[in-house]
């Protein structure tokens, strides 16, 4: 079987598929992995093959004007960037499809894919898959945060449908069928649409783990570990609270303090508290410091939530996107943590909802609801399982 996989050039979204695309490369399938020029580096960096597509877009222009408003800003900073949200984002979305469809299609038809597997983001994988006569499938990166748009989708497509030889009547956006990382309990309620369900394996990019590695915490001591991925610093040093939120954090007592930062996000923390309490570490898969961790302060990214949640810890997320704000929504309402927006998180506020969490009996109900989650993750078919199924649907799709 081949196996084409696509998303838009923005890094998580191709983690997200890196786990179920080396288990298809394992099962001896064939396995090629496309998106814009800009991606092909980091594809390459993941050891899948790789080919570029169609032309590169100004994704971090784009979602820069997604950040959600704000009228005061916890690190002082003015600069951040105003924008709207909701039915834009599907503009943003359309753009990359054009930028791609008809490249990934032509693809899909040369290179003889049996299937083609795109992020839920990725429009032009389905209209590909269509085009060449072959069966999609939706690989969700966290929360079906589309599902609330799939009644725009037909119109908002219906002219790339159209050149790439599709009738926009005759295919479903969504695909054949969904693979779904998320626990029961997460995931929002959503049309009715054929799911599999798959257990969530941590893909944060390739990197090593801390060279010491960390020691247990101190006995008596929590550990929080602290990120804000990758996203928010390309869009503006502004946006990216790390430094804020573990200046804040650095005054609760018996805590130590674990910064999971990229070597370029450095500069963008600012004077950080001196002693053995805070560690920065650099460039580490943040799947790999979580073991001795008791919460996670983050920006509420689809695959910092999963990851911490696969380790069973609560969360204290300050979302400042619409998709992370939905994530940092299903994470309340699974009550796994806490959300702040960033106008709320200052560090008095910061501190008194970390303590909440850590508090050995205000926090037992958000790490047993995290544990919760964790356990359901566990319990759904590593991507290994979940190749039988893929084989099995689309060999059904082509009798």
């Amino acid at each position: 079987m081949r196996v084409l996989f696509t998303t838009w050039a923005w890094p998580s979204h191709l983690y997200a598929l890196v786990p179920l695309a080396w288990a298809c490369r394992s099962a001896g399938h064939e396995v090629l992995v496309v998106s814009q020029p800009e991606l092909l580096p980091l594809i390459e960096r993941t050891g899948l093959p790789g080919a570029a597509v169609g032309k590169d877009v100004d994704g971090v222009g784009m979602v820069r004007g997604y950040v959600l408003p704000s009228e005061d800003d916890p690190t002082g900073d003015q600069r951040a960037p105003r924008g709207g949200k909701g039915p834009r984002a599907l503009r943003m979305f359309t753009a990359h499809a054009d930028s791609m469809v008809d490249s990934v299609a032509e693809t899909a038809r040369t290179w003889g894919a049996d299937v083609v597997v795109s992020e839920p983001t990725a429009l032009a994988g389905p209209l590909a898959a269509a085009a060449a006569g072959v069966p999609a499938v939706r690989l969700l990166y966290g929360v079906d945060l589309m599902a609330r748009a799939r009644a725009l989708l037909p119109d908002a497509l219906a002219p790339l449908a159209e050149r790439v030889g599709v009738d926009p009547e005759g295919y479903d956006p969504f695909g054949d069928f969904t693979i779904d990382p998320c626990p029961p309990g997460l995931q929002v309620p959503a049309a009715e649409h054929p799911r599999v369900p798959m257990g969530y394996v941590p893909f944060n990019g390739p990197g090593t783990p801390p060279d010491p590695p960390l020691p247990p915490p101190r006995s008596g001591h929590r550990r929080v570990v602290v990120t804000w991925g990758h996203t928010m610093a390309r869009l503006d040093p502004a946006l990216f609270l790390a430094g804020h939120a573990a200046r804040a954090l650095a005054a609760l007592p018996g805590t130590e303090l674990v910064l999971a930062v990229t070597a370029a996000q450095r500069p963008l923390l600012g004077r950080l508290p001196d002693g053995d309490d805070v560690r920065v570490v650099f460039d580490a898969p943040l799947h790999t410091l979580l073991g001795s961790a008791d919460l996670v302060v983050a920006h509420g990214g689809a695959g910092t939530v999963l990851t911490s949640l696969r380790a069973g810890l609560p969360l204290l997320l300050v979302p400042q996107l619409p998709d992370h704000a939905g994530h940092a929504a299903r994470v309340l309402a699974a009550g796994a943590g806490e959300v702040l927006t960033r106008d709320e998180a200052s560090a008095e506020r910061l501190r008194k909802e970390a303590a909440g969490l850590l508090d050995r009996q205000a926090g037992a109900g958000r790490r047993e609801a995290a544990r919760t989650l964790r356990d359901g993750m566990l319990e759904q078919p590593a991507p290994a399982a979940v190749v039988g199924e893929l084989e099995r649907r689309v060999a059904a799709c082509a009798a």
